[in-house]
Order: C-alpha cells, then sequence, then structure tokens
C-alpha cells in the first residue's frame, strides 16, 4: 500500500502533491500581508527536511525575533502533525491548536489534501500566508530584509540563473528523489528513483572537488536546500528508504562540505536526529510497521570540525 495513495502515478512512484497556499509577504505597502514584526509565525517540524531549510534561514537573516516559531510532535499518525509538549516540541501558544489541520482547516473548508509542513502562519488576519518552503525562504531574504540582524546573501543576484538552474536540479534528484525511492510501490519505480538519487550524488561529489561550497566559496540558499538532505541521508534515507548504494560518509568531498556546513554557527542546534529518527521510522508503517528506531547509525563523525 503507498505511504500517499494520492500522490503516486502509474509505475508505483510517488509524485508529491502541489503547494496549497502560494500569497506572499510583501515589504511595500499596500499589501495584502506587508512584513511587519511580531506578526507572522512558523510552523515547522525539526524532522521535515523542508520545514528544516526554513528555520537554517530565519536563522542565517538572524529574524529570530521577527518571526516566532512551534514546533510539531515528531511522530504523526492519522490526525497529522500534532503539538503536544514534549523534548524538543510544544503546544501551540499561538493559536491553542491541537493539530495542524486546524490552520488548514480555518484557511480554507474546502482543503482536503495532505496537511503538510512549513506553514507561514498570519497572526492578524488568522490564516495561512503560505506552505510552500521556497516561498517562505525567499519571503525571509526579500520581504523581510529591513528586519535582518545579520548579512547573508542567500540569493546573490549575479547567480540568479546558475543558483535557479543548480535549486531545481537539487529538488527534483536528491531531495524529493530520496522520497520516491522510499515512497515507490514497485521494484521499477524505486529502481529509476534511487539510482537518479546517487547519479546526481556522484555529479555534486564531483563538483565539489573544486570548491567549498556548490557556487563558490560563500554558501547560499541552495547549500542549505542540500544540506537539509545530506543531514538526513545516513540516518535515515539509507536505511528506512533503501538509499544504500553509499553513505554521505562515503563520499570525500560530499562528507567535508556537510560538516562544513553543519559547523556554520547555530547550524548544529537546529538539528535534532531524535526527532528525524523517532518521525521517520514511527511514522511510515507501511515500510516499517515494527515502528523500531534503530540504535544506529555512528554520526559521530559529523562533529568534527572541518579546518
Amino acid at each position: 500500500m503507498a505511504q500517499f495513495p494520492k500522490e503516486q502515478d502509474e509505475e508505483g512512484g510517488f509524485q508529491r502533491q502541489e503547494d496549497a497556499f502560494r500569497h506572499f509577504v510583501t515589504s511595500g505597502e499596500g499589501g495584502e500581508f506587508p512584513a511587519e514584526a511580531g506578526r507572522y509565525h512558523l510552523y515547522i517540524s525539526l524532522a521535515c527536511p523542508w520545514a528544516h531549510r526554513t528555520l537554517i534561514v530565519r536563522h542565517l537573516l538572524g529574524l529570530e525575533d521577527v518571526i516566532t516559531v512551534t514546533v510539531a510532535d515528531p511522530v504523526r499518525d492519522e490526525r497529522g502533525w500534532a503539538f503536544r509538549e514534549g523534548e524538543g516540541h510544544s503546544g501551540d501558544e499561538v493559536n491553542g491548536f491541537q493539530f495542524l489541520a486546524q490552520a488548514y482547516q480555518a484557511s480554507d473548508r474546502d482543503f482536503s489534501g495532505r496537511v503538510t509542513v512549513p506553514v507561514l502562519w498570519d497572526r492578524h488576519k488568522k490564516t495561512i500566508v503560505n506552505n510552500s518552503e521556497d516561498d517562505i525562504c525567499q519571503m525571509f531574504a526579500q520581504a523581510f530584509r529591513q528586519f535582518h540582524t545579520r548579512e547573508c546573501d542567500l540569493f546573490p543576484a549575479a547567480l540568479q540563473d546558475r543558483q535557479t538552474a543548480l535549486s531545481t536540479f537539487i529538488y527534483e534528484k536528491v531531495n524529493n528523489g530520496v522520497y520516491k525511492a522510499g515512497f515507490a510501490t514497485t521494484q521499477i519505480g524505486y529502481a529509476k528513483a534511487a539510482g537518479e538519487v546517487f547519479n546526481a550524488l556522484d555529479e555534486l561529489e564531483n563538483r565539489l572537488s573544486n570548491r567549498r561550497f556548490l557556487l563558490g566559496d560563500t554558501f547560499v540558499e541552495t547549500d542549505w536546500r542540500l544540506f537539509c538532505t545530506l543531514i538526513r541521508f545516513d540516518a535515515v534515507y539509507h536505511g528506512h528508504f533503501k538509499c544504500n548504494l553509499r553513505q554521505i560518509r562515503d563520499y570525500g568531498h560530499l562528507s567535508t562540505y556537510l560538516r562544513r556546513l553543519y559547523h556554520q554557527p547555530g547550524i548544529a542546534e537546529t538539528v535534532s536526529f531524535d526527532h528525524i529518527k523517532r518521525h521517520y521510522y514511527m511514522t511510515h508503517e507501511d515500510i516499517n510497521p515494527t515502528r523500531i528506531v534503530p540504535v544506529g547509525p555512528d554520526l559521530s563523525w559529523l562533529e568534527k570540525p572541518v579546518l
């Protein structure tokens, strides 16, 4: 049985649903959702790579006092993402929601898709602004520029075309590629997806053989897009999603690159391997019916900074 039956193609491959809410916060006056400190709230899961990227961008730009955050329980059941008190997660102090589905229902009573994180919520209008991580990262970087307390150019104008093309490649072949492998329900669907993942990783390994970051000597948003998959790869995608041809630690340049990003100031604090492992192994019962969370792998190699 498919993990998400409505998101399967004819070959048993996974086809991710489109994001339902695509409104935009703007920096100028007169917009429906103007950029204001304290007005917007971010609902995330530390387990989810898409949500994790928005948390990283919020940190890199110093928006912690401008945009508040609620972290969901990593274990998701048939009711979806829940807000409970626990290690590294909490109840919803903004709306008192018990489940993220309530935010979706409050925003669109006819919504019938899968409830996903991240969600950017407008406290004033009491509605979801956007549930696309790509849009949210762009808004944090551009619409909230006046509130940045840290200098960080995540979308350099001079690299726009190259960055867009590389981000699209990473999304299709790596970020979503591991999910296509893990959620495939046929051998042919799995083999195709897994092959594309490792072909892409091999290409990125070669790319990083002569540069510190994907597009040069300084990281951009695309690097964090890749980071959020790489940091989960050995812990869950290698075993749980059967992407087991190689681990990231087996790649000389990718593993060094991952450690370089992991040890950027404040980034390690955004990573919760407990949430990551419990979410994947306990939530995807069709893949792991025992819900046993493995003790490994040994990730101590990540703790060694890159000189």
